[in-house]
């Protein structure tokens, strides 16, 4: 009877979507599927833009946020091909160029040692292509210069390419610029220095908080768990409105092992919060917070969380397979 049921409701809601979208014009849609990508409604997101493609096979900005659902899916072969028709659609676009390196990038990390060099050539092109579209666009030279810090010299990285990345950011995102040259210090082991760009992205920051939880994960690597956790909560006292930081400092907890249950305080408050984050998925949240439950021996809510992930994003692997492991 329940099984029943949910079909009865979902060919219900399939249908009701059809006729409310009908009339609605595909911009009105598209902004409709941006506030579930931000509050991580996979499944409704993916079935209004089913919609808009069917009816415009080339509108460019519904390919990418399909892309963009996908990754937060953790579905990075299937995010690749919208990604790249966004890009061929509207090739001027910095933002799409971004996003493509981004899938790229994440499927690189998961194929073969030469399958990944190989992508990693087309990763590079991609990030350099999205700054050069738009000097200013403080995502794509952030990528970028992260990518110039991680790569190897045989695919196009370097350090010194990473500071004039610095360089750029330092006119328009100061923040973003001493991140980066936090980053290059990590990777030239001047710990150090690293943490005085930490601390200056801070001050310069206009999003202070998650420029701290930044400083709490420097701190977690170098086993500074006193100064991580005090980092986590200065981070969390300024993100009043329990935003992507605050799921931030949680993950820096969980990752340590330490003061679980404010990291448990900090995903709660998240998930009740009206300002969530594409980089943080409510379904993937509920599914990291049902670890967590688990691991703090609250089972029944445990399983209540990973429900809460399926409800939202049935093709995601690690809520679908939490769920299954739970009702055991």
């Amino acid at each position: 009877m329940r099984v029943a049921s949910r079909i009865l409701l979902f060919a219900l809601l399939m249908g009701a979507i059809g006729v409310a979208s009908a009339d609605v014009p595909p911009a009105q849609l598209l902004e409709a599927v941006r506030g579930d990508l931000t509050h991580g409604r996979a499944d409704q997101g993916l079935l209004v833009l089913d919609q808009v493609l069917a009816a415009d096979p080339h509108n460019a900005e519904a390919h990418n946020l399909r892309c963009r659902i996908y990754l937060q899916e953790q579905r990075w072969s299937d995010a690749i091909k919208p990604c790249q028709t966004a890009e061929k659609l509207a090739p001027d676009n910095s933002n799409y160029h971004l996003w493509l390196a981004r899938a790229l990038g994440e499927k690189a990390d998961r194929v073969s040692f030469i399958t990944a060099y190989k992508m990693a050539k087309q990763v590079r092109q991609e990030f350099e292509t999205a700054a050069q579209l738009d000097p200013r666009n403080a995502n794509a030279l952030s990528d970028l210069g992260e990518f110039y810090v991680d790569a190897p010299a045989i695919v196009g990285g370097g350090l010194d390419k990473a500071e004039r990345v610095a360089q750029q950011l330092d006119a328009f995102a100061p923040d973003r610029a001493h991140y980066t040259r936090a980053r290059i210090a990590e990777a030239q082991k001047d710990y150090a220095r690293a943490e005085e760009e930490y601390k200056a992205a801070i001050a310069e920051s206009k999003d202070a908080a998650a420029d701290w939880m930044n400083l709490a994960s420097f701190y977690r690597k170098r086993q500074r768990w006193d100064d991580m956790i005090q980092a986590v909560h200065k981070g969390a006292a300024l993100d009043t409105e329990h935003g992507v930081a605050s799921a931030d400092g949680a993950s820096v907890l969980i990752r340590a092992g330490r003061d679980l249950p404010f990291a448990r305080q900090l995903l709660e408050e998240y998930l009740a919060s009206s300002n969530q984050s594409e980089d943080a998925p409510a379904f993937q949240t509920h599914v990291q917070l049902g670890k967590l439950l688990t691991r703090l021996g609250d089972a029944p809510g445990a399983q209540q969380q990973f429900a809460a992930a399926v409800e939202l994003a049935k093709d995601y692997q690690a809520g679908t397979q939490a769920a299954t492991n739970s009702g055991r």
